[in-house]
């Protein structure tokens, strides 16, 4: 059932920024921007962290979960360092997804073949 509602809750909030997509001007990244932005208000307020519980990956792995790490981080910094750790809560939670990700970009590309693209 956990794989039902995760497919649930992250298609809705993928067919929620495809509709952005489709039926506004606004551009793909300022739609990505929001959608973190977005999960640190929802995080902020409390909303969020009910869903994440509720549908699992299907809500901490879209960007809205991400901006919702990042305003976990922020709150658990300042409650152990003070006002700094707004300056460095939200990278220390998001360091390692970070470090994967630059760690599987260079991976592909030292596998990749480089090609101009015009």
């Amino acid at each position: 059932m956990n794989y039902l509602w995760a497919f649930v809750v992250g298609g809705a909030l993928c067919v929620a920024g495809q509709l952005l997509i489709d039926y506004t001007s606004l551009s793909p990244a300022r739609i990505l921007t929001g959608y973190v932005v977005a999960g640190v208000v929802l995080s902020a307020a409390g909303v969020y962290k009910p869903l994440a519980d509720f549908a699992g990956a299907g809500a901490s792995v879209p960007l809205l979960g991400f901006g919702h790490l990042l305003a976990q981080g922020v709150r658990q910094a300042v409650d152990l360092c003070g006002l700094p750790g707004i300056f460095t809560g939200g990278l220390t939670a998001a360091s390692g997804g970070i470090a994967a990700s630059l760690l599987f970009a260079l991976g592909a590309a030292l596998v990749s073949k480089s090609r101009d693209q015009n």
